[in-house]
């Protein structure tokens, strides 16, 4: 159980800097702009009061981002707040706009995807994703948009399958630990673990980050 929660440490902020790093990137292909919980036009159905993080607003569409939706990533509390953020958008007077960039299906997914077309939004999965924020997005920033978003996602994806040895030792003198990844060549890859929390990381709205990875 240590271990797990060690391990969560690199989960979890591996997804949130991967969120940090490309959702503003595809906000400003799209001509928007990034809302947190405090200042955002959604606000939440049972309590006005407080505000729903929105990935874009473009006009009087609000589009949620994920690199990818697992049966996993979201536990039933979690994921009925990601159906009630389609919700809120209608009732707001906003076309929720689902964007998922990898499109492996799961069940989370679908009822997602349908959940937006019940409140007369989109959903956009895979290729269609990619090709809808080209259109949006002009020629220019297209272009910025493929070379350095969709074909760093996809180099990573492309070695999804190849996994590495893996090592992890405690450093019994602090609190951290190292991991080590190993080829088939016998070249290693080491780096430290601190465990001290980065405070950088830090959100300072109500919510984090929504991003399924």
């Amino acid at each position: 159980m240590t271990w797990k929660k060690w391990f969560y440490d690199i989960d979890n902020r591996a997804a949130q800097e991967t969120g940090y790093l490309f959702e503003p990137i595809l906000a400003a292909s799209l001509g928007g702009a990034a809302y947190g919980a405090r200042n955002s036009p959604i606000r939440r159905r049972g309590d006005a009061k407080k505000g729903r993080q929105v990935d874009c607003v473009v006009d009087r569409l609000a589009y949620e981002f994920k690199l990818r939706v697992t049966i996993a990533a979201s536990g039933q509390g979690r994921f009925s707040e990601e159906l009630e953020f389609a919700q809120d958008c209608q009732a707001a007077g906003y076309k929720p706009v689902l964007l998922v960039l990898d499109p492996t299906p799961s069940h989370r997914l679908d009822d997602l995807s349908a959940e937006y077309a019940r409140v007369d939004g989109e959903a956009y999965i895979g290729n269609a994703a990619w090709k809808h924020l080209e259109e949006q997005a002009g020629v220019t920033m297209a272009t910025f948009v493929e070379k350095y978003v969709r074909r760093p996602i996809a180099e990573v994806d492309a070695h999804a399958s190849e996994l590495l040895n893996l090592c992890v030792r405690n450093l019994a003198t602090e609190s951290a630990f190292t991991v080590q990844l190993f080829n088939a060549q016998g070249d290693d890859y080491q780096w430290r673990i601190s465990r001290q929390e980065d405070q950088a990381l830090t959100l300072s709205d109500e919510e984090g980050s929504g991003d399924d990875t």
